[in-house]
């Protein structure tokens, strides 16, 4: 957990505000504009962006968007390194703490609901370190039976957690699984919720859902035109196997497809673009399930009405 505890009931804490929303829906450029009004530092709540050689496909903010206001945990990892939740909790929590020791404004950015929900929520998160035999078995379990068949395990044991669980998520229930096999107790019964010693303010952007599409497509064909295939090829090159989380991410794993002949570079693109139309479905489902987040929608609120609104609450008037 933060180091900062406030031990004082009443005493003002110190703020974090989150901007969370779909993928393409502008999450960074409000980021930039909110840092240079109120001193702000970006804090990624994005769970491929933290890989290292992995910008083009992850839309990581560019260079001239780094320089343009402090950026934290992005390239924490290699591609087939592992980021656990409760890894990237603490770091998030060390980093927002130090920049409060800056006398700077923390803004936690991103489309991973989880990251977001682990901080501002303090999730307590079962830190169970994965068992590399136990995790082979589990994977070629996997492999060979697919996620019907470990869910199907997973529900035999572990009722609890079954119940509460994406069944279609393969990672998700091969984690479960892996923390009831280790220590004998459902994954549900050992988490929980501690608040962190923060002020938190949730800015949701949202946009209708063609016009979001209808970005997130260019952004696509802006990918394509600038450089990804060749960033694609460079991962691949460098030995990082197409089975990897990180390359079967959105962008990497149709790219990948088409290097390696399967497809041909208009199917590679169209797919990128459904399966993105696909995934902000589930983001905004998984933000909307959040309590508290004050959502904008970009095509009817001016950004200057959106940092009004944030700075007013920074000034304790929101």
């Amino acid at each position: 957990m933060p180091s900062a505890m406030n031990e004082h009931a009443g005493a003002v804490l110190p703020p974090l505000v989150a901007i969370v929303g779909p993928t393409g829906v502008g999450k960074t450029a409000l980021s930039l504009r909110f840092c240079r009004r109120f001193r702000g530092e970006v804090v990624s709540a994005d769970s491929r962006q933290i890989y290292r050689g992995m910008d083009i496909g992850t839309a990581k903010a560019s260079s001239a968007e780094q320089a343009a206001a402090p950026h934290h945990l992005l390239d924490v990892r290699a591609p087939d390194e592992v980021l656990t939740l409760a890894e990237y909790q603490h770091l998030a929590y060390a980093t927002i703490d130090a920049i409060h020791e800056r006398g700077r404004v923390p803004f936690l950015v991103g489309g991973t609901a989880l990251y977001v929900r682990a901080v501002v929520e303090g999730l307590r998160i079962p830190e169970v370190p994965p068992d590399p035999v136990l995790r082979a078995e589990l994977e070629a379990d996997l492999a060979r039976n697919g996620v019907g068949a470990l869910f199907e395990r997973l529900a035999a044991l572990d009722p609890l957690t079954a119940q509460q669980i994406d069944a279609a998520n393969p990672r998700r229930v091969l984690r479960a699984l892996e923390i009831f096999l280790v220590t004998g107790q459902p994954k549900v019964l050992l988490e929980g919720a501690t608040p962190p010693p923060y002020r938190v303010l949730l800015v949701g952007l949202a946009q209708a859902r063609e016009r979001l599409y209808a970005r997130i497509d260019a952004r696509v064909d802006a990918m394509l035109a600038g450089g990804l295939i060749a960033e694609t090829q460079q991962l691949l090159t460098a030995g990082y196997s197409p089975r990897l989380p990180s390359m079967t991410s959105l962008g990497y794993r149709e790219i990948t497809a088409y290097l390696h002949g399967e497809i041909d570079l208009a199917t590679a693109a169209q797919r990128m673009k459904h399966e993105t139309h696909r995934f902000v479905r589930h983001q905004s489902t998984s933000f909307r399930k959040m309590d508290g987040i004050q959502w904008f929608d970009i095509d009817e609120t001016a950004p200057e009405i959106i940092e009004a609104f944030v700075g007013d609450w920074l000034e304790g008037a929101g």
